[in-house]
């Protein structure tokens, strides 16, 4: 997310500073732990999308990438092909870039190979899991495409494996730790 950083996002969307769009993701998905291995592949699909784009631009988009992508459906988008690829590259309602949509590709089916060694991705996150985001960042480098710091940043915090997704005095923070999320344990 390039917008603000979280304690002025969290303040920015309070305020109604931001696009209702905003809101909602801010109130209903950012930091709840997310535990279908469907779900997490998308988020990180859209944090890869985001990277050199506003947030709100992924946000408008988020709906046509679920169809354009089959929902996410793991096997479905590791057996796409070339002419999937062109079909997505003439596709408005997603972010036409050959690197990132060929990245979600091939991601996809680490994706798969995570689920045979560990039994889901998220099994997998879950056992890497506590680590600081430079050894994230590390990790994920050596198993996925396009995923630099910021990227994988974002991800673990908005999915629950890394802190910082609210500030302490916004309203959503206590319902985000009311599910427990990774990054709780041990609190």
């Amino acid at each position: 997310m390039t917008e603000p950083t979280t304690a002025s996002y969290c303040h920015a969307v309070r305020a109604g500073k931001l696009d209702p769009m905003h809101t909602l993701y801010h109130d209903t998905e950012y930091g709840f732990p997310l535990l279908e291995d469907h779900l997490l592949f998308e988020r990180l699909v859209l944090e890869i999308n985001q990277a050199g784009l506003s947030w709100s631009t992924i946000l408008k988009k988020k709906d046509h990438f679920r169809v354009a992508f089959d929902g996410f459906d793991l096997p479905t988008v590791a057996a796409y092909t070339a002419e999937d690829v062109e079909r997505l590259m003439k596709d408005a309602g997603i972010i036409r870039n050959r690197l990132k949509i060929e990245a979600t590709i091939e991601n996809a089916r680490r994706i798969l190979v995570l689920q045979q060694e560990h039994g889901s991705f998220r099994a997998w996150l879950d056992h890497h899991h506590p680590r600081s985001k430079a050894e994230w960042v590390r990790l994920f480098k050596g198993t996925f495409r396009f995923t630099g710091g910021e990227i994988v940043g974002e991800f673990l915090m908005s999915t629950g494996y890394l802190p910082g997704a609210h500030h302490p005095d916004c309203p959503v923070y206590g319902k985000v730790l009311e599910l427990s999320p990774p990054w709780t344990a041990g609190l």
